[in-house]
């Protein structure tokens, strides 16, 4: 029993450093993410701020009432899954395909350049990618009614009056954006598959193309799951900033651009919105944590290999 306990402390012992390094994570994880969930509650509340988030009355189902039978329910809920259903198959294409062109390149200091470009617009704030649509886009001063449009013979736009280019633009933004992120994953996977695979195809005749679609894509298939199953765990949730700042909350855009996330926080700024942008929020988890296990578990049923957990 000793030695047993002697083992079991060095083992201990041995993996110290890790735990220390845990720490910081595991306190942050339990402070940002698991001491919140106890305001769940307030989407059952009649939320008062005197009475406080534990003795403000019950109301029941009421805020979620309010958020579905609003009259702007269906477009706030088909503009949220319409757009992160096409921000999943356009950054994960365009993702693919600029890593697969990437690790084509032979200069290893261009490879590194690209690689850091691709990932710059991810680390920018999107408060800072609004002023770059504006500058784009800007009714005045704009690059595009100034300088593009100009060029075509056509007639300036009233970009931010004019819903009809929106859900592009928007598209376009995401993915210059946010497809870094996924590019550098598709990367490193990529760097991951023995070279052998396509020296053999190459004596085998295969092209390019062919090299591409028989080796890379099934070799990328597990990185692809994993990225999918997390984009569709956050399919109901939407970038705030991207659909809030980027269109400079213009009224004549809300068809198009009022989500869930920007109908929380104008429910949030109207009285009693604390309870019913907490609805919002607890519909959100729920349907996300859904749609990941149900997508996990169709994934295990098909590839039991390439499954998450």
């Amino acid at each position: 029993m000793n030695l047993t306990k002697k083992k079991g402390f060095a083992r201990f012992k041995q993996f110290i450093p890790l735990y220390l390094m845990l720490i910081p994570g595991f306190t942050y994880l339990i402070i940002n993410n698991y001491i919140p969930m106890a305001g769940i509650v307030v989407a059952f509340k009649q939320y008062n701020v005197n009475d406080g988030l534990f003795l403000s009355p019950w109301n029941g189902l009421a805020n979620f009432e309010y958020l579905f039978g609003s009259e702007d329910t269906l477009i706030i809920i088909r503009n949220t899954l319409l757009y992160n259903v096409a921000f999943i198959i356009v950054n994960n294409v365009v993702g693919i395909a600029l890593a697969i062109f990437i690790n084509d390149v032979i200069h290893q200091r261009l490879k590194k350049l690209y690689q850091s470009a691709i990932l710059l617009p991810f680390l920018i704030s999107i408060v800072v990618v609004s002023y770059i649509v504006f500058a784009l886009l800007s009714q005045e001063n704009g690059m595009m009614n100034n300088s593009i449009l100009p060029l075509f013979g056509l007639d300036p736009v009233k970009w931010y009056n004019d819903p009809t280019w929106w859900p592009l633009i928007l598209v376009i933004t995401n993915c210059w954006k946010g497809v870094g992120y996924g590019t550098l994953i598709y990367i490193a996977a990529i760097a991951g598959i023995d070279l052998s695979f396509y020296e053999a195809a190459e004596l085998d005749g295969a092209s390019k193309w062919q090299q591409i679609t028989q080796i890379t894509l099934p070799c990328l298939i597990p990185s692809i799951i994993t990225l999918l199953i997390m984009s569709i765990g956050r399919i109901f949730a939407s970038d705030f900033g991207l659909f809030y700042q980027v269109p400079q909350n213009s009224g004549a855009l809300f068809s198009v651009t009022q989500t869930i996330d920007t109908y929380v926080y104008r429910a949030l700024m109207a009285a009693g919105g604390i309870g019913r942008s907490s609805a919002a929020g607890v519909f959100q988890s729920v349907v996300g944590f859904t749609l990941v296990m149900l997508s996990n578990w169709i994934v295990r049923k098909v590839s039991e290999e390439n499954a998450i957990f």
